[in-house]
Parts: C-alpha cells; structure tokens; sequence
C-alpha cells in the first residue's frame, strides 16, 4: 500500500494527492461489497510489479505502462478496502509492505536487463539502493515508536515519476533518454528521502531528550 500522508514536502501536490485517495476511497466500497480480500488485492499488486518488469526486459514499454498504472491502483485500493471493510491486521501490513519491495525489485531488475549494456545500470542500482532505504528507515523507525512518514519520494512519487518518464518516452519516441532521466532522479532524491527519515528520526529524539529534561 502507498502511504499518502502529507507530513513534510512532497513532490505530488496535496490537492492531487486529496483527489486520487477520494475517488479511489468510494471505488474501494464496490470491492468491499464484492468482499474481496485486502491481501488478494496486494498480491495482485506483485503480479502487476512483476509483469512491468517482464514487459520492460522484452522491450515492450506500452504493456508495461499499463501494469505500472495497475500496480499504483492497487497500491491505493488494498489499504482502502482494508479499512472499509475493518480488515486491517498486523499480518496484512507485513503482507502488503513484503509484496511491495518484491513488486519493485522487479520493476527494477526489468529496467536493470532493459539497460544492462548501458552505464545507467549502475545508476539504477543505487536507485534501487535509495528505494529500499527510503522503505527501511520508515519500518526501523516506526519498530521504535516514531512515526516517519515524510520525504519527497515516497512510493508513491516513485511509481508516478516511472508512469510519466514511460509515458513521455513512448510520446516522443525518445524511451531511452526518458528513463535514464527517470533513473539518475530516482537514485538521486530516493536516497535524499532516507537521509531525510534519519535526520527526523535524530531531530525527534533529541526533541524528547531535551523535553525529559
């Protein structure tokens, strides 16, 4: 599931991140109604993160568009319909989060074969580096008590720059140049987003040391 709280500067405007959770909220209730799983609709989300990085291997942008589109519905839609219909769980969380990395990892490595002659490759392996930090250091936080949910390359962020530089790539015909700009943003304010979570982590502990004393 995609976290869209707005703590802190991020690149998708509130407004828009306002909109998306409201229409995708009231399409959650159908699928409440046809009482699907929360964890169905996750694990659909892998089948869709896996099939973008099997389209982008193979050289067919256009299908994986499609499915990066699909992986950011359902990234939306398993939270919400776990809420709606009180299904949330501990298990669930884990479930969505673990499916997650697995579901990006593929985009990736699919991008990593779609390059693997090209000097992006070892740009796009510290943008897989940033995205994996950025996912860590919420989850190694929150295990301490403190929530961490800013930064300005969410999962969220990352999924729509993917979506856009895609689909500019296909538009101008110029898919190579598109992601290896999507890719050097991704590796760069990723792992600008960790440091970020760290640095809250650091500000909010002293805050409370300071606070005991």
């Amino acid at each position: 599931m995609v976290n869209y709280e707005n703590k802190g500067f991020r690149l998708l405007p509130k407004a828009l991140i306002i909109f998306i959770l409201e229409v995708f909220d009231r399409f959650s209730l159908v699928l409440v109604r046809l009482k699907l799983q929360p964890n169905f609709l996750s694990f659909l989300g892998l089948v869709a993160g896996l099939l973008v990085g099997l389209f982008y291997g193979l050289r067919y942008p256009a299908w994986a568009l499609v499915f990066l589109v699909i992986c950011g519905m359902l990234d939306i839609l398993d939270g919400k319909v776990a809420t709606n219909s009180n299904r949330k769980t501990a298990f669930g969380a884990v479930f969505d989060s673990s499916l997650d990395r697995y579901s990006e990892f593929a985009i990736y490595f699919g991008l990593g074969f779609y390059f693997r002659n090209h000097w992006i490759l070892w740009v796009l392996a510290l943008a897989f580096l940033g995205s994996t930090m950025v996912s860590y250091t919420k989850a190694r936080a929150e295990s301490l008590g403190i929530s961490c949910q800013l930064g300005i390359m969410q999962r969220a962020e990352r999924l729509v720059l993917l979506i856009v530089a895609t689909l500019l790539g296909l538009i101008t015909g110029r898919f190579d140049t598109m992601m290896v700009g999507a890719i050097v943003i991704l590796a760069v304010v990723s792992n600008i987003t960790a440091i970020q979570r760290i640095a809250y982590v650091y500000r909010t502990e002293k805050k409370k040391a300071t606070t005991r004393s």
